[in-house]
């Protein structure tokens, strides 16, 4: 969990740089040069903006977002299903891991050896994957910065207004930022909720329970200070995340609570 959460802000720090080195002063054309303004930012500029022509609307441009936000979550939705899966495998052997590091808690090399070629051999019989819950994380990241300069270098995208706030600046009224935060924290706790008892006093509880606050306190400040249109693209995708939580794990619940009648 640690490791998960400094990879989390080294990610939006690499955003937070990257967005202040690159060429955010220069309007995204099919003229742009280089390998990310034709393969990232252009595309979805393109996008971003035949949808909102498609409406033709007041709103065209922040439906636009709420659209596009949503078909990327449907493409990332079987790798988002297999993040929840894995989590779910790993709460579960959280027992037997514990285990072995008792019997290997010896620091010799010969032991630490033995402990992680034993982790490795129940990780592949139980399907646990602990590098599966970053993956989501780290194929956003390159669709948030995508999202920003596709935003901030799209005159008809950083200059229109949506509801109360023009997509190309923060939040004035901090709305935006609140919703981020309390979308997060809602998707964690529900990640969480389910827990067996024995699942709940494994020794992962106090790093999941520190992610529970950290997350959304970080990820709401991050909203404060970047263009409103992020911060309306992460509140979408976390409702959607919510929801798709609730439909693919009461099913997975259910079907172990069959399994454990039988």
């Amino acid at each position: 969990m640690k490791k998960k959460l400094l990879l989390i802000i080294g990610l939006i720090g690499v955003i937070v740089l990257l967005s202040g080195c690159t060429q955010i002063d220069q309007d995204i054309t099919s003229e742009s040069e280089g390998i990310w303004n034709s393969f990232f930012v252009y595309p979805l500029s393109w996008l971003l903006v035949k949808v909102a022509e498609f409406f033709n609307a007041e709103f065209g441009y922040g439906l636009a977002i709420v659209i596009v936000t949503l078909l990327i979550r449907f493409v990332l939705l079987p790798l988002n299903i297999k993040q929840i899966r894995s989590s779910k495998a790993m709460q579960q052997i959280q027992p037997e891991l514990q285990k072995l590091r008792e019997k290997y808690s010896s620091k010799d090399q010969q032991t630490q050896t033995k402990l992680q070629q034993e982790t490795m051999a129940l990780f592949q019989k139980t399907g646990a994957n602990p590098i599966a819950g970053c993956l989501p994380i780290i194929v956003q990241m390159p669709i948030l910065l995508a999202f920003y300069h596709a935003i901030m270098r799209t005159a008809e995208l950083r200059n229109h207004d949506f509801l109360w706030f023009v997509l190309g600046e923060p939040d004035p009224i901090y709305l935006l930022p609140i919703l981020t935060a309390g979308f997060t924290f809602l998707q964690q706790k529900i990640m969480m909720a389910g827990m067996s008892t024995q699942q709940a006093s494994n020794p992962m509880m106090p790093q999941m329970t520190m992610m529970l606050y950290i997350m959304p306190i970080m990820i709401g400040v991050f909203a404060l200070f970047l263009p409103s249109a992020l911060a309306l693209y992460w509140v979408v995708g976390n409702i959607f995340m919510v929801l798709q939580t609730l439909l693919v794990r009461n099913p997975m619940m259910n079907n172990e609570a069959g399994g454990t009648q039988k």
